[in-house]
C-alpha cells in the first residue's frame, strides 16, 4: 500500500463517546443500562447533560465535557482527531430542529474522515456494541493527513 493511508490501531479498551438529543437521553440511559457489563470495560464520556444523567442513573463512569449547544460535540469531534475517541453512540433526534445542528453535522463529518464507527440509533449502536471487535484491536486505514497538508502546502 502507498504512502496515502496510514493504519490506525483501536485498542482492545475502546474509547466510547455517548451523546443523546433530549428527547433521546431516557433510551440513552436504558441503553447504557442494558449494556453496562460491556460498557464498564471500556472508557466512556460523553456531552454534558446526556454523560451526567448516564453516570448518575447507571453508577457507569462517564467523563462529561460541554453540553451540544455549549461546544461539547466540538470538543468530542476535537478528541476524535486527537485519536483518543474510537466510537460514537450518538441518538439523535430527526423530527426535532437542534440549535447546534452545524456542530451535530460537524461532528459526523469528522468521525466519517477518521473512519470513526458511530451510531445514531439504537439498532446500530447495539449492532456495533455486539460486534467480535468490541473485544479486540482494530486496524483502520485514514488518509495520511500530514502527507496531504505537505502536498497542499507545496502547491500553494
Amino acid at each position: 500500500m502507498t504512502d496515502d493511508f496510514v493504519t490506525l490501531t483501536i485498542e482492545k479498551q475502546k474509547n466510547i463517546a455517548l451523546i443523546a438529543h433530549d428527547s433521546k437521553k431516557a433510551e440513552m440511559i436504558e441503553w447504557c443500562n442494558d449494556n453496562k457489563d460491556i460498557l464498564k470495560n471500556h472508557f466512556l464520556c460523553g456531552t454534558g447533560t446526556t454523560a451526567r444523567m448516564i453516570a448518575d442513573k447507571t453508577g457507569l463512569p462517564v467523563r462529561g465535557y460541554n453540553s451540544g449547544p455549549l461546544g461539547g460535540d466540538q470538543q468530542i469531534g476535537a478528541k476524535i482527531v486527537e485519536g483518543r475517541i474510537d466510537m460514537v453512540i450518538f441518538f439523535s433526534d430527526p423530527l426535532t430542529a437542534q440549535p447546534h445542528d452545524p456542530d451535530v453535522k460537524a461532528l459526523l463529518r469528522i468521525a466519517q474522515v477518521y473512519d470513526i464507527p458511530i451510531a445514531n440509533n439504537k439498532s446500530t449502536a447495539d449492532f456495533m456494541i455486539n460486534s467480535k471487535y468490541m473485544d479486540q484491536e482494530y486496524d483502520h486505514k485514514v488518509i495520511n493527513f500530514k502527507k496531504n497538508i505537505r502536498q497542499r502546502a507545496e502547491s500553494l
